[in-house]
């Protein structure tokens, strides 16, 4: 099998498994709890705190750990209104699910939501930000990096205008944190919401970065875990995991991300120079280290999948929470694509773990199944 959809989810490394190991045998203890036992979970907890801020250049207070980076984004949403008192959420016409369907909610319950849209390319004007700015303005929301097409957006620019305007600043950063340099101070950050196993941590793990001095809502009210503003027994093999997946990338985070970088674009040039009748989606160069995403012309892009997986070569049709839904794709069509065009796409994402070898498989792999679909 060649797996080429790192941007669902990535394999949980050896050495992740290994640090959280002891967490789900021997040292299993509650961390809230206060005997000596108790207090190693509760020490493994608070430095995985350390090495997940590290990534951010934040201080280990500024992070809470979630189960997930939806629950993230949906906390960072709905108490900025609650915190502010003010209605209106701006965000854009390309997020993921788990922003839009929250901001669908806060809509319903009175809330004002301004979408703002996007270039060819993917990219968020920040002046058209800074235009959406009114008064009653709680919250914008825009996501660091596209889980479908990888462009990256000009965060800091946005941020920047967003603190000028005493409004706060919420990035969805699930698919760029672990993959590209984040500073959340410099990037002028109030809120970040990120995910373990997206930099081949484990499933159940997520994080929220609340500036200090910010006072949130709690979204989950019972205990006192998370310094009082996340309940619920914490997930201690998770949260160790996610440290030692965040300080792996951290270690490897410069040359990592320009091999990865490299193979992309080896393996973009190799299938537009094969006449494929292919285009490639996102910003040419302002993009993801490890996100394709490639539209065929008159071609179905989930028979071109069932052709792959055939072939043992696991692409995608785009978000895998959006994988079951008839629709097309809203990041697709968002960026100028006709639903037949963005019918005809497929997203390949790599990881540090993906060979020069693989790709070129898959490379030759999509050239024989394009070529067996069009001939039928």
């Amino acid at each position: 099998m060649i797996y080429l959809d790192n941007a669902a989810t990535t394999r949980l490394t050896e050495p992740v498994l290994s640090a959280m190991m002891p967490f789900l045998t021997s040292d299993y203890a509650n961390p809230a709890a206060g005997y000596r036992f108790a207090r190693r979970a509760g020490q493994a907890v608070e430095k995985a705190r350390e090495q997940c801020a590290a990534l951010l250049s934040a201080s280990p207070e500024e992070i809470v750990f979630t189960g997930s980076g939806s629950e993230a984004d949906n906390w960072a949403l709905r108490s900025s209104l609650l915190l502010t008192g003010k209605r209106r959420v701006i965000t854009t016409k390309i997020e993921h699910r788990a922003v839009l369907r929250c901001c669908e909610f806060l809509k319903s319950m009175g809330a004002d939501v301004t979408y703002l849209d996007v270039d060819r390319y993917g990219m968020v004007s920040p002046e058209a930000v800074r235009q959406a700015l009114m008064e009653d303005t709680a919250l914008v929301s825009v996501m660091t990096a596209s889980n479908e097409i990888g462009t990256v957006q000009p965060i800091r620019e946005i941020g920047k205008i967003c603190r000028s305007r005493g409004v706060l600043f919420h990035t969805d950063a699930v698919q760029a944190y672990g993959h590209i340099p984040l500073n959340a101070d410099e990037m002028f950050i109030d809120l970040l919401s990120a995910s373990a196993h997206k930099l081949h941590g484990p499933k159940g793990a997520g994080l929220l970065y609340i500036r200090r001095g910010l006072k949130l809502t709690p979204l989950l009210f019972g205990g006192s875990q998370e310094n009082g503003l996340r309940a619920g027994t914490s997930n201690t093999a998770g949260i160790v995991g996610f440290g030692a997946a965040a300080e792996a990338a951290m270690l490897s985070m410069n040359g990592g991300s320009e091999r990865i970088s490299a193979l992309r674009d080896a393996f973009i040039a190799s299938v537009l120079e094969q006449s494929l009748g292919v285009r490639l989606n996102g910003h040419p160069t302002k993009r993801l280290p490890g996100i394709v995403s490639l539209t065929f012309s008159a071609i179905s892009g989930a028979e071109l999948m069932m052709l792959m997986d055939r072939a043992g070569i696991c692409v995608s049709t785009g978000a895998a929470c959006s994988a079951a839904s008839r629709e097309p794709s809203h990041v697709l069509t968002s960026v100028g694509l006709s639903r037949a065009e963005a019918d005809g796409t497929i997203r390949i994402s790599l990881s540090g773990e993906t060979t020069r070898e693989e790709l070129d498989s898959a490379a030759a792999a999509l050239k024989e199944a394009v070529a067996a679909m069009r001939s039928l």
